[in-house]
């Protein structure tokens, strides 16, 4: 039977690339989803058997409970690559939104816990891996972006109470640097105004300068992270992509 991955927000960016990083291995099934059910035949097309896929939101309960359903066919969940998130809302303290701040959680982190919750069982006949896609900012204060910095937090922690309760599943988060993908698109685009100039300038920069990191460099340490196991030394903590302990997993 081959080693099955699920990876969430795989319609482009980082989750996109890390479905065509897992599927160049031999005996290696990616479970994807995404909203975008043209993406997601694009991948079906590229890798045949090699890529299933349920279309959804990762936040409803009906495509949580179709992944695993999907997934029971294996027999095992080897891995599950919690990469969808969302930005938005980017507002500061004096513009709270209570309702959208709600609508972020429900994707960036109870998705995610209520699709380990679902896979759990899985997870632990094969000894599997759980990879949380954080972000640097779940560690400092970026203007405006208190939702979803903190939205990330919660996954640190998450990360650090799968691996402490559960020893059959290793969990880490990884911050996976500041990465050219739409995301980064929408802060220059649509997000900028809300935040402070100084805040923007930082990654208007960084596009300018071509200092933006290729999806292909996190990507491939949530893809060897998915196929080789989660390290002792990684697991529960929070690091960040180029850390020392992953530098192995970098290639």
């Amino acid at each position: 039977m081959p080693r099955l991955i699920i990876v969430t927000g795989v319609s482009r960016g980082i989750g996109r690339s890390v479905v065509e990083k897992v599927c160049r291995q031999p005996d290696t099934v990616v479970l994807g989803v995404a909203r975008s059910e043209a993406a997601l035949q694009e991948l079906r097309a590229t890798y045949g058997e090699q890529f299933e896929y349920v279309v959804g939101d990762v936040a409803s309960e009906d495509a949580q409970d179709a992944l695993v359903a999907r997934a029971t066919a294996y027999g095992r969940i080897d891995a599950v690559v919690a990469n969808a998130g969302v930005l938005e809302p980017v507002q500061d303290v004096n513009h709270i939104d209570v309702a959208a701040w709600r609508r972020l959680y429900e994707v960036n982190f109870f998705s995610v816990v209520g699709l380990v919750g679902r896979a759990l069982p899985l997870l632990k006949k094969a000894g599997g891996s759980v990879v949380f896609v954080s972000s640097g900012a779940s560690t400092k204060a970026y203007s405006a972006w208190g939702a979803y910095g903190s939205s990330k937090a919660a996954l640190n922690h998450f990360a650090m109470t799968l691996a402490a309760e559960e020893p059959a599943v290793r969990a880490v988060a990884v911050a996976p640097g500041v990465v050219d993908t739409q995301m980064q698109n929408d802060i220059r685009d649509k997000f900028g105004h809300r935040m402070a100039p100084e805040a923007l300038r930082r990654f208007t920069e960084l596009k300018k300068n071509s200092e933006l990191l290729d999806p292909q460099i996190p990507a491939t340490i949530f893809a060897n992270l998915a196929l080789r196991g989660i390290p002792d030394c990684a697991n529960g903590k929070y690091l960040r992509y180029n850390d020392d302990i992953l530098a192995a997993y970098a290639k």
